[in-house]
């Protein structure tokens, strides 16, 4: 048995842990890009703690997923301004935006020079410069990944820079720092942390390291989503998720995904769709498929064996089976009032081409069976 594991150089989880974010930046360097979401004030009290350590500190808004444009821009800002630091406050897009650039900041040249698919896939050679990433949701597991997902609207995809080197140099994980998050972004979010220590358990490429850290993951969004959902303020509930979030980013930057996540990379570059709200319109119908793919294919494979495991985790009944779990993530969505996909624009005639970029990505290549073009259709049928 051969396997890896990498993460962030340092990881620092706890209610009421963002002030050491500032500590450790002071040692790090002096003047900090500091990327958040549209709404800025957020960020204020470690702008403070920054100020106190006299770091000095150059905001960058990133109020969408990002874009190549806008990780250019944010470089740029970065060069002209000195920024030795680069620190991300915020949810999935302002972490890859300041993933991307601090990685840019050190290796030069455009983000097309790097990009893969649409660009021209030269590798990063330099370790990136120090990158601290404090997520505000639950969810990515951005914060210890090694790669940015930038969207190109030029070409109606999503792509990935991604390099051992971007790994952050410290993820700072509060989660008093979700207590105020919406329904819905509790919802896609806390769905997308699901999706994220679920796929990588049934992947191709599980080991046992991400094995234990997907199954502490579902154990714990299982008892925590839907309360959280009801009741944004219960930080036991919201701690629990953090937690699981986080594992599921440690997993997939070490395992493979799934269909979920091949269907919902290029479904994010042609259409204006959140990617955590697009992972739970897709998950329960991937699961079915899967499931049933296995039981016709397959049925001796392991990962119909992990899909009963799965089931077992979510259902609290030992008994539980495979279709139990997809059952029980159907109605959870449903409870969760998750929009279908066909709000964000999606129609049969888009079919054709979403599923011809969706076999292509590297994520597809982890669903622990290879789907039919038959089955791919009606997924988004379904999720539709």
């Amino acid at each position: 048995m051969q396997f890896e594991f990498a993460t962030a150089t340092r990881i620092l989880f706890g209610s009421g842990t963002l002030p050491q974010a500032a500590t450790s930046a002071k040692e790090m360097g002096r003047h900090i890009l500091l990327i958040t979401g549209s709404t800025a004030e957020r960020a204020e009290p470690l702008r403070q703690e920054l100020a106190k350590q006299s770091i000095e500190t150059v905001p960058f808004a990133v109020s969408e997923e990002p874009t190549i444009d806008i990780v250019q821009r944010g470089t740029q800002l970065a060069r002209s301004e000195h920024c030795d630091v680069v620190v991300g406050m915020g949810g999935g897009s302002v972490l890859d935006a300041g993933k991307a650039i601090a990685a840019l900041l050190t290796n030069g040249g455009a983000p097309l020079d790097y990009l893969e698919v649409i660009g021209h896939g030269k590798s990063l050679t330099q370790p990136s410069a120090p990158f601290i990433a404090i997520p505000t949701t639950a969810g990515t597991g951005s914060e210890v990944t090694c790669n940015a997902v930038l969207g190109s609207p030029e070409h109606r995809t999503k792509v990935s820079l991604r390099s051992p080197g971007m790994f952050p140099r410290l993820a700072v994980i509060d989660p008093q720092l979700t207590l105020d998050l919406p329904r819905n972004i509790t919802a896609s979010t806390g769905l997308d942390a699901l999706t994220q220590v679920l796929e990588p358990l049934v992947s191709k490429k599980a080991n046992p390291l991400t094995d234990a850290i997907c199954r502490a993951g579902l154990e714990r969004i299982a008892q925590s989503l839907r309360p959280v959902y009801q009741d944004g303020h219960n930080e036991s509930a919201r701690t629990k998720m953090a937690l699981a979030s986080l594992f599921g980013g440690l997993a997939l930057a070490n395992a493979k995904l799934g269909a979920v996540h091949g269907f919902a990379g290029p479904f994010g570059g042609m259409f204006p769709a959140p990617h955590g709200a697009t992972c739970a319109a897709l998950l329960p119908h991937v699961m079915e498929a899967n499931v049933l793919a296995l039981n016709a294919r397959q049925p001796d494979s392991p990962a119909l064996q992990r899909y009963d495991e799965v089931a077992q985790v979510l259902t609290g009944n030992t008994q539980a089976t495979a279709m139990d779990g997809t059952n029980w993530v159907h109605q959870l969505c449903a409870e969760l009032q998750v929009p279908p996909l066909r709000d964000y624009g999606l129609t049969e005639a888009e079919f054709p081409t979403l599923i011809d970029k969706a076999t292509q990505s590297s994520s597809m290549k982890g669903n622990p069976i290879e789907l039919t073009k038959s089955e791919l259709v009606e997924i988004l049928q379904r999720a539709c």
